[in-house]
């Protein structure tokens, strides 16, 4: 079959043949219907990110992944052949340390993936899977974030830094819980305009003195993964204001003012994925219709084509929310 694959010590991508895996027992083997294409994933390939438990030096990446279960392995009554299912990003290893499809383990970007059964999520017909693909992370990573991590109540004031595919997703969730004002800030026109259009309240580029009129807020996630973010974040927050960092920018986190931090109790915590139940209740949101994905799509590209996905993401190319790889 064919596969996108890292080799980690060169950070040499490229799409390859491979022998077709399959299910052992206690596993599914899943016929990929699509992969979603994750800044993580460009991290991986620039060396800003690393596997930390990959058994070798070769992996297959794609961590947002749907598809039908076409091999099921010995031992396991949960699913059937034919079944429609997303695929749960993690897991934790024979040693309880926590592990990542398409980092830590062959992902997604491949005619067929291989996993634990119970990884896999069925999905309703009505939910392609091209939407579904990218609801592991590009949905419930926003969405631990805010109801595990920050743990934002309806009401409450929030500002979301960075209008890509998480950040995007962030603002039509605090919508839904019912968030009493939600800020958009990010540089780019195009990216405020369409946060305005998903259920922001107020968009600003970072540098617009009119920032200045928002702040005691309750909240503020960094989905930009940008040094000065966290600077301006903590600067608007109020009293017990939480900030939750979830883009990665590889570098120190600095409290501009120890006796600011203290005196109003502010509060800083980090925020990686989400657990299975959060994917079972993004599903349930779209089966209701309270959330609509149709317009988290960008683009969708053959898996041949890959680097051509990376290249158009990392350099932001048609403001992309998530590009979508389909196998041939």
């Amino acid at each position: 079959m064919r596969a996108g694959r890292i080799t980690v010590s060169t950070r040499k991508f490229e799409v390859v043949d491979v022998p077709t895996p399959h299910a052992a027992d206690g596993q599914v083997r899943i016929k990929v219907g699509a992969a979603g294409v994750c800044l993580s994933d460009v991290h991986l390939l620039e060396g800003i990110l690393s596997p930390r438990y990959l058994k070798g030096d070769q992996v297959t990446l794609g961590h947002e992944v749907a598809g039908t279960i076409d091999q099921i392995g010995a031992g396991v009554t949960s699913h059937a052949i034919g079944d429609r299912v997303v695929v749960i990003a993690g897991e934790r290893n024979e040693s309880a340390q926590m592990t990542t499809l398409g980092f830590d383990y062959d992902g997604g970007w491949a005619e067929y993936v291989v996993i634990p059964a119970n990884l896999a999520v069925h999905i309703p017909e009505t939910l392609s899977f091209e939407q579904a693909a990218i609801i592991p992370d590009a949905v419930s990573t926003p969405w631990a974030a805010i109801t595990s991590a920050g743990k934002i109540q309806k009401g409450e004031s929030v500002a979301v830094f960075g209008m890509g595919g998480l950040g995007i997703h962030a603002v039509q969730l605090l919508k839904i819980i019912g968030c009493n004002k939600i800020i958009a800030i990010d540089p780019r026109e195009d990216a405020r305009a369409n946060a305005l259009a998903r259920g922001a309240d107020f968009a600003f580029a970072p540098d617009d003195p009119a920032l200045k009129a928002h702040r005691g807020l309750h909240a503020a996630f960094d989905f930009a993964g940008v040094s000065p973010v966290r600077k301006q974040a903590l600067s608007m927050l109020g009293e017990l204001g939480r900030l939750v960092i979830v883009g990665i920018a590889n570098e120190p986190i600095v409290i501009p003012s120890d006796m600011a931090f203290a005196y109003m109790r502010t509060q800083i915590m980090g925020h990686y994925g989400s657990e299975p139940h959060h994917l079972s209740e993004l599903i349930e949101l779209v089966k209701s219709g309270q959330l609509d994905l149709t317009h988290s799509v960008t683009e969708i590209i053959p898996l041949e084509n890959a680097t051509e996905a990376i290249e158009k993401l990392r350099n932001k190319i048609g403001n992309p929310i998530r590009i979508v790889l389909k196998p041939a």
